[in-house]
């Protein structure tokens, strides 16, 4: 599933591969391994911060090292053309540039650690609607500028060890066999010399994808290469030079990452993962209103914390890029620790689907006669075990999985208990037996089947610190519908809880009584996963509600949104703050504290534009018609779709406010570099992000009304001044046309901004570097 074998003779190790992008999983996709949760590719797109991206990649590396790891399947640099994509909050942002400059920060750290990448998805994978067989249509112009840019940054800056081709085709051909993209652009073009790896089972043809530059067809041995592609050289159909020139990039893969004998990986630095976290959550968390200076609050102040997911924390998306870490740490949990005076209410939840089991529990495989085949400690109650079994299990003896622990009430009452999955189950509680039946599938898509399952809920009665025994037993599944070989299950429990009227009467007497009511909220896994793309930009339940009561309860209300990609605020004008937290990943907790109290400035800027409805969204559809995605918009998605849009976004590209200011003192353009003094006017250190925005000086229908032409972060003591350079690469005045790269000569308008809508300094640029 996750290697490709080892070839002793060749002195050839086994390469592992293992999913990202914010954390390292491991050859074995199981909580028996934990690994470090960073923040997601939005929170860190949001920091606009090269280094600190860098310094992720690095982290990633460590952990690759540490788990036997060769090739990281990650950074994801789709761009964000609709806020509907379902991986929306795994890929960095709608412009090219922001998104190719950090992925290539990203890579330089994972790279450096002896570890290779697979950049993704090559190319136009920016929805998941039929995402394995659409064919996406799209102008050469827009290909060039917008989808194939991230790319080529990446190579052109980071030299990638591999990328990986994406399932869906481009103008009538599949990625995975589309050698005019793969061996004409990427290699021909651009110089790639790594590895091609298809998205998993999407190879469709052994000679095609062979003639197309696909170098490995992931997962083995069962694919369209393997025996299939000895038997079409065998046949006359393949030249075997093609399957050298194959053979060739993947043996100098293994001696770029230390995979065979004679080539060792570099030593590396120790870093400390659970800081890092800590500190990119931080840096992203992304301010948009402040009214009054409300933030930072003092350590005096009494808190109401309010939402299901202040205590039950969402720190990352669905999907493939899950990873399982040794520790959570929730706002309820952060506020908690730094010592502040919390009063906690439910009020809403994001979804009616209860959370994983929280009590300690265990695993064990059985065979079919019953035979124990290996036990491992379960974090919560989930279970996701795709390719490789944990713990030596034999897979293919594998007939059933049993989660049990001891659970202790802390509160008497009605719990429910739930069985999430897919199967045959049998779930006691107490000795009880609640549920023994099959769950059948309600749905089609073969990996929604494993990431946002169906949930049956039972009611038990318990009486508080008596403990049950508790237990669910799953028949594993084996199915021609299911594409992975994988158990995945969840045994789900909530304590007594009020009705949901109840919540929220709670909460909003909770927030009255309280100086500052600090109200969580965001998405669920059902809205927000990969597998789908999402139908609305609501959030999901009665959130908006409890946001709109609390803020008319208590006027200093801190709305904290925990999503990974854009939600509609209706209430936006009624919250005194706006303090996005994206998915924070594991140190979540700690660093909503560290910001609150300002310890930390929130360093975040809109990677993305921020909608007030969907319906105002100049680029939304993400769904193909009878197999064809059709990108008619051209080059005008994100922010330059917006610039011609009748409609205002909520917060513009660029957006996000710190806990000091800034004074742009001059700025001067020279030799591709754009030069920008700054002064902190505030009575604290801060951190500005300095973005350049490129416009023609006379209106051009046929470019955008401005982009995104460089950037960099700026800090500075209070009272002092600082400078920044700012790279504006030749390629920002040039456009694609039938002859290739055409420079517009100028006259130009560099914009050195706070945001896309908050310009500080101009300079004309009337001449290009030819």
């Amino acid at each position: 599933m996750w290697t490709l074998p080892a070839v002793p003779a060749l002195g050839l190790r086994s390469i592992v591969m293992s999913d990202g992008p914010i954390g390292v999983r491991g050859g074995a996709w199981s909580a028996a391994d934990p690994s470090i949760a960073l923040p997601s590719p939005t929170a860190l797109a949001a920091t606009w911060d090269i280094g600190l991206a860098r310094r992720a990649g690095a982290l990633l590396a460590q952990e690759a090292r540490r788990k036997g790891v060769h090739v990281l399947l990650a950074p994801t640099v789709n761009l964000h053309r609709s806020p509907l994509g379902g991986r929306h909050f795994e890929c960095f942002s709608e412009d090219p540039l922001l998104t190719g400059e950090l992925a290539a920060g990203y890579v330089n750290g994972v790279q450096a650690g002896g570890v290779a990448v697979t950049v993704k998805h090559f190319v136009a994978n920016d929805f998941e609607t039929e995402r394995m067989t659409a064919n996406v249509v799209v102008a050469e112009r827009a290909l060039r500028e917008l989808y194939l840019r991230p790319f080529e940054i990446v190579v052109e800056k980071a030299r990638p060890f591999g990328i990986m081709t994406a399932y869906n085709g481009v103008n009538g051909t599949t990625m995975s066999e589309h050698g005019e993209l793969v061996d004409g652009v990427l290699r021909g073009e651009w110089g790639f010399d790594g590895v091609t790896v298809s998205d998993w089972f999407g190879a469709r043809d052994t000679v095609r994808a062979a003639l197309g530059g696909l170098d490995v067809a992931m997962p083995g041995p069962r694919t369209v290469y393997g025996p299939a592609l000895v038997r079409a050289v065998e046949d006359g159909r393949l030249p075997e030079a093609v399957v050298d020139e194959h053979v060739g990039r993947v043996l100098e893969l293994a001696r770029r990452t230390g995979a065979i004998e004679g080539a060792e990986p570099p030593a590396v630095a120790e870093i400390d993962g659970e800081a890092l976290a800590r500190e990119v959550a931080a840096r992203s968390f992304t301010l948009l209103t402040n009214s009054g200076g409300l933030l930072p609050l003092g350590r005096d102040r009494r808190i109401a914390l309010i939402g299901g997911l202040a205590k039950e924390a969402r720190v990352m998306g669905g999907g493939s890029a899950q990873v399982f870490p040794g520790h959570v740490v929730s706002p309820l949990d952060g506020l908690t620790a730094a010592g502040l005076d919390v009063t906690y209410a439910r009020g809403a939840d994001p979804s009616a689907k209860l959370p994983p089991a929280r009590f300690a529990l265990r695993a064990t495989a059985f065979d079919a006669d019953g035979a124990v085949l290996g036990e491992v400690e379960q974090p919560d109650g989930a279970v996701l075990w795709i390719g490789r079994p944990p713990a030596g299990i034999d897979g293919e003896r594998l007939a059933a999985v049993t989660v049990a622990g001891t659970y202790v009430p802390e509160t008497g009452g009605p719990h429910r208990f739930a069985v999430e999955g897919i199967g045959a189950y049998r779930l006691t509680v107490g000795g009880e037996v609640l549920y023994d039946g099959t769950v059948e599938p309600d749905g089609d898509d073969p990996f929604g089947l494993f990431f946002t399952p169906p949930q049956t809920v039972v009611p038990i009665e318990l009486a508080a610190g008596r403990p049950v025994e508790v237990s669910l037993t799953h028949r594993v599944l084996r199915s021609r519908r299911t594409p992975l070989p994988a158990v995945a299950f969840a045994l789900a429990h909530r304590e007594p809880v009020l009705d949901d009227d109840a919540l929220m009467a709670e909460a909003v007497a909770v927030a009255a009584a309280a100086d500052v009511a600090v109200v969580v909220v965001g998405t669920s896994k059902e809205v927000e996963s990969e597998g789908f793309d999402r139908t609305s930009l609501r959030l999901p339940g009665r959130q908006d509600e409890l946001m709109a009561r609390v803020a008319a309860a208590n006027p200093r209300t801190i709305a904290v949104v925990n999503a990974g990609s854009p939600v509609e605020m209706p209430w936006r004008d009624r919250v005194a703050s706006i303090l996005l937290t994206w998915f924070p990943g594991q140190e979540g907790g700690h660093a909503l504290a560290d910001v609150l109290l300002g310890a930390e400035e929130p360093g975040g800027r809109l990677p993305t534009t921020w909608p007030a409805t969907l319906e105002d969204c100049p680029v939304v559809n993400c769904t193909p018609e009878n197999g064809e995605l059709r990108y008619d918009e051209g080059v005008l998605i994100g922010y330059r779709a917006w610039d011609r849009a009748p409609a205002e976004p909520a917060f513009a590209f660029g957006s996000g406010l710190g806990y000091t200011t800034w004074s742009y003192e001059h700025a001067a353009y020279a030799d591709g570099t754009l030069t920008v003094e700054l002064r902190n006017t505030g009575d604290r250190p801060g951190r500005e992000v300095v973005q350049a925005y490129l416009s023609p000086t006379a209106p051009d229908p046929a470019r955008p009304a401005r982009w995104l032409a460089g950037f960099a972060v700026a800090e500075a003591a209070p009272g002092t001044t600082t400078t920044v350079t700012i790279e504006i690469p030749r390629r920002s005045f040039a456009t694609w046309t039938p002859t290739g790269w055409t420079p517009h000569p100028g006259p130009h308008t560099l914009t050195a901004a706070h945001s896309l809508t908050t310009p500080k300094l101009t300079v004309t640029v009337t001449t290009i570097a030819p």
